[in-house]
């Protein structure tokens, strides 16, 4: 995928395949293709770069970035390069069963609990094993959520969801895992939180009709809410809307005029020609343009809230 970033250090998280993702952080060197290796997605196999450059900076804050349903860990790399190249350190990783190499628990309800408690292993993991953990101020955390990755935040922040609200969309028909689950009773414990992240971006939040107003009270953070014009990827942007509505703060909600994808990163000819879905907006609609808009949002965001000085070039 494309990036108009420029100074994105990248630590690969390849020796573990339960945290399989990567580290960018502030590097005062110009970025190149970074080899992906044993990380390699189908025809991605580089990311934009520079491969183990030294950390630039102390107590930098840290923000988690968490994928969509199906997608993986540099689906964003615009937008963690751009955090980066503003100072802060970006850490994401493939959902284990919901990723672009392997979709197994796409589906399960069990996805739901999964998916927060992944992430804080990989909170975990930065703050205290990786081997430049001393550059990162535990205090200032933020995250940035797209679709599945979005309501993954929420529950994060303290949000409830509940799985009885399930029941309209599992027909007799319906055999997807997850209503076959919900048909058995085989529901999953209510997923972790982490009062650790101080401050969220939420981008077309999945999943919308499983947090009733109840179940969204304990949710007390900052947040930054986007959403799609039209929607796809089984997210309804009414839902959206609604789901902001009930949130203690009234976040309020910026809106792109195009559809669910056009929050991942701009694609390059060669992504657009294996996943043309993913790629294609409206007429006239500048993909690039936007993400130059939604980064710079994002950052100015998480900066305010997490409190930290801009960065100097």
């Amino acid at each position: 995928m494309a990036s108009s970033a420029q100074a994105a250090g990248l630590q690969l998280l390849n020796t573990d395949p339960t945290l399989a993702g990567a580290i960018w952080y502030p590097c005062a060197a110009e970025p190149q293709p970074v080899p992906l290796g044993r990380l390699t997605l189908n025809f991605i196999d580089t990311l934009q770069g520079v491969m183990d450059c030294p950390v630039s900076g102390t107590k930098l804050p840290l923000v988690i970035v968490a994928h969509g349903r199906g997608g993986w860990f540099g689906g964003h790399d615009d937008t963690a390069q751009a955090l980066a190249d503003a100072g802060f350190v970006v850490a994401a990783i493939n959902y284990r069963g919901d990723n672009g190499a392997d979709r197994s628990q796409s589906e399960s309800l069990y996805n739901i609990t999964a998916r927060p408690a992944d992430t804080i292993r990989l909170l975990d993991f930065v703050l205290n094993d990786w081997r430049d953990r001393a550059v990162i101020d535990p205090d200032k955390i933020g995250f940035f959520g797209f679709s599945a990755g979005a309501y993954t935040g929420l529950i994060l922040a303290g949000a409830k969801p509940d799985f009885e609200r399930i029941a309209p969309f599992c027909t007799d028909s319906n055999k997807s895992l997850g209503c076959e689950q919900f048909r058995r009773g085989d529901i999953p414990p209510e997923p972790p939180h982490d009062p650790r992240i101080r401050a969220a971006v939420l981008a077309d939040t999945a999943l919308n009709f499983m947090f009733s107003a109840d179940g969204l009270t304990d949710v007390h953070i900052p947040l930054l809410i986007w959403r799609s014009q039209s929607g796809g990827g089984g997210v309804d942007p009414k839902n959206v809307v609604l789901t902001a509505s009930s949130l203690p703060g009234k976040p309020a909600v910026h809106v792109v005029p195009a559809g669910h994808f056009a929050f991942l990163a701009p694609c390059t000819e060669k992504f657009a020609a294996e996943l043309p879905r993913l790629c294609t907006d409206p007429p006239g609609f500048d993909r690039t343009a936007f993400h130059q808009e939604l980064n710079a949002s994002i950052v100015s965001f998480l900066r305010d809230h997490l409190a930290i000085e801009q960065r100097r070039r």
